[in-house]
Protein backbone atom coordinates (compact mmCIF):
# COMPACT_ATOMS: atom_id res chain seq x y z
CA UNK A 1 0.00 0.00 0.00
CA UNK A 2 2.59 2.26 0.82
CA UNK A 3 4.73 1.10 -2.16
CA UNK A 4 1.77 2.33 -4.39
CA UNK A 5 1.04 5.71 -2.25
CA UNK A 6 4.31 6.67 -3.23
CA UNK A 7 4.17 5.41 -6.83
CA UNK A 8 1.44 7.70 -7.29
CA UNK A 9 3.35 10.65 -5.87
CA UNK A 10 5.85 10.34 -7.63
CA UNK A 11 3.42 10.38 -11.21
CA UNK A 12 1.70 13.56 -9.96
CA UNK A 13 5.16 15.07 -9.01
CA UNK A 14 6.50 14.02 -12.31
CA UNK A 15 4.84 17.03 -14.71
CA UNK A 16 6.58 19.73 -12.56
CA UNK A 17 10.31 17.77 -13.22
CA UNK A 18 12.26 19.07 -16.11
CA UNK A 19 12.42 16.71 -19.37
CA UNK A 20 16.14 16.17 -18.85
CA UNK A 21 16.16 15.40 -15.24
CA UNK A 22 13.06 12.67 -15.81
CA UNK A 23 15.07 11.26 -18.45
CA UNK A 24 18.83 10.92 -16.40
CA UNK A 25 16.39 8.99 -13.64
CA UNK A 26 14.96 7.00 -16.38
CA UNK A 27 18.97 6.38 -17.99
CA UNK A 28 19.71 5.27 -14.21
CA UNK A 29 16.70 3.06 -13.44
CA UNK A 30 17.35 1.10 -16.86
CA UNK A 31 20.55 0.93 -16.04
CA UNK A 32 20.03 -0.89 -12.94
CA UNK A 33 17.89 -3.07 -14.77
CA UNK A 34 20.47 -3.86 -17.06
CA UNK A 35 23.10 -4.97 -14.19
CA UNK A 36 20.39 -6.90 -12.37
CA UNK A 37 19.46 -8.98 -15.70
CA UNK A 38 23.24 -9.43 -15.88
CA UNK A 39 24.03 -10.90 -12.38
CA UNK A 40 24.28 -14.32 -12.21
CA UNK A 41 23.25 -15.43 -8.40
CA UNK A 42 23.32 -13.26 -5.24
CA UNK A 43 24.52 -9.71 -5.37
CA UNK A 44 24.57 -7.58 -8.56
CA UNK A 45 28.37 -7.41 -9.64
CA UNK A 46 29.07 -3.62 -10.83
CA UNK A 47 31.36 -3.12 -13.62
CA UNK A 48 34.04 -0.01 -14.02
CA UNK A 49 31.75 0.88 -16.52
CA UNK A 50 29.10 0.60 -14.42
CA UNK A 51 30.29 2.75 -11.73
CA UNK A 52 31.43 5.60 -13.83
CA UNK A 53 28.05 5.46 -16.07
CA UNK A 54 26.37 6.31 -12.15
CA UNK A 55 28.79 8.30 -11.11
CA UNK A 56 28.65 10.32 -14.33
CA UNK A 57 25.24 10.64 -13.92
CA UNK A 58 25.18 11.95 -10.21
CA UNK A 59 28.16 14.72 -11.21
CA UNK A 60 25.52 16.20 -14.00
CA UNK A 61 22.27 15.31 -11.90
CA UNK A 62 23.02 14.90 -8.39
CA UNK A 63 18.91 14.40 -7.72
CA UNK A 64 19.74 10.28 -9.01
CA UNK A 65 20.03 9.37 -5.20
CA UNK A 66 16.57 9.22 -5.21
CA UNK A 67 16.11 6.49 -7.51
CA UNK A 68 19.26 4.39 -6.87
CA UNK A 69 18.14 1.41 -5.37
CA UNK A 70 20.87 -1.84 -5.77
CA UNK A 71 23.59 0.78 -4.63
CA UNK A 72 23.58 2.59 -1.56
CA UNK A 73 23.98 6.48 -2.25
CA UNK A 74 26.78 7.24 -0.02
CA UNK A 75 28.56 4.51 -1.85
CA UNK A 76 27.65 7.02 -5.31
CA UNK A 77 29.29 9.33 -3.22
CA UNK A 78 32.12 8.02 -2.06
CA UNK A 79 32.55 6.99 -6.01
CA UNK A 80 32.45 10.34 -7.08
CA UNK A 81 35.46 11.56 -4.01
CA UNK A 82 37.86 8.84 -5.05
CA UNK A 83 37.58 9.38 -8.37
CA UNK A 84 38.18 13.21 -8.06
CA UNK A 85 40.72 12.89 -6.04
CA UNK A 86 42.53 10.32 -8.66
CA UNK A 87 42.32 12.73 -10.90
CA UNK A 88 43.95 15.30 -9.55
CA UNK A 89 46.70 13.35 -8.05
CA UNK A 90 47.28 12.12 -11.72
CA UNK A 91 46.99 15.47 -12.88
CA UNK A 92 49.43 16.90 -10.30
CA UNK A 93 52.23 13.89 -10.75
CA UNK A 94 52.37 14.04 -14.63
CA UNK A 95 54.45 16.89 -14.59
CA UNK A 96 56.86 15.13 -12.99
CA UNK A 97 57.87 18.06 -10.32
CA UNK A 98 60.81 20.17 -10.67
CA UNK A 99 62.04 20.46 -14.03
CA UNK A 100 65.98 19.17 -13.34
CA UNK A 101 69.05 22.02 -13.51
CA UNK A 102 71.71 21.29 -14.85
CA UNK A 103 74.65 19.62 -12.29
CA UNK A 104 77.45 22.36 -13.77
CA UNK A 105 74.70 25.48 -13.01
CA UNK A 106 73.98 23.48 -9.74
CA UNK A 107 77.72 23.42 -9.21
CA UNK A 108 77.86 27.03 -9.57
CA UNK A 109 75.44 28.33 -7.39
CA UNK A 110 76.97 26.40 -4.59
CA UNK A 111 80.02 27.63 -5.13
CA UNK A 112 78.39 31.71 -5.40
CA UNK A 113 76.71 30.78 -2.41
CA UNK A 114 80.01 29.88 0.21
CA UNK A 115 81.88 32.42 -1.99
CA UNK A 116 79.53 35.60 -1.05
CA UNK A 117 78.51 34.18 2.45
CA UNK A 118 80.74 37.16 4.20
CA UNK A 119 80.13 39.71 2.26
CA UNK A 120 76.32 39.68 1.68
CA UNK A 121 73.19 39.35 3.93
CA UNK A 122 69.98 39.12 3.59
CA UNK A 123 69.18 42.08 6.47
CA UNK A 124 71.67 44.05 5.13
CA UNK A 125 74.99 45.93 6.16
CA UNK A 126 75.14 45.04 9.65
CA UNK A 127 78.15 46.50 10.42
CA UNK A 128 77.20 49.97 9.41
Amino acid sequence: MIGLLCFVLAVLASPFKSKIRLEAENATLRHQLVVLRRKLKGRAHLTNNDRWFFVQLYRWFPSILQVLTIIRPETLVRWHRTGFRRYWRWKSHRRGGRPQIDPELRELIRRMSVNRRGVWSPIGDITS
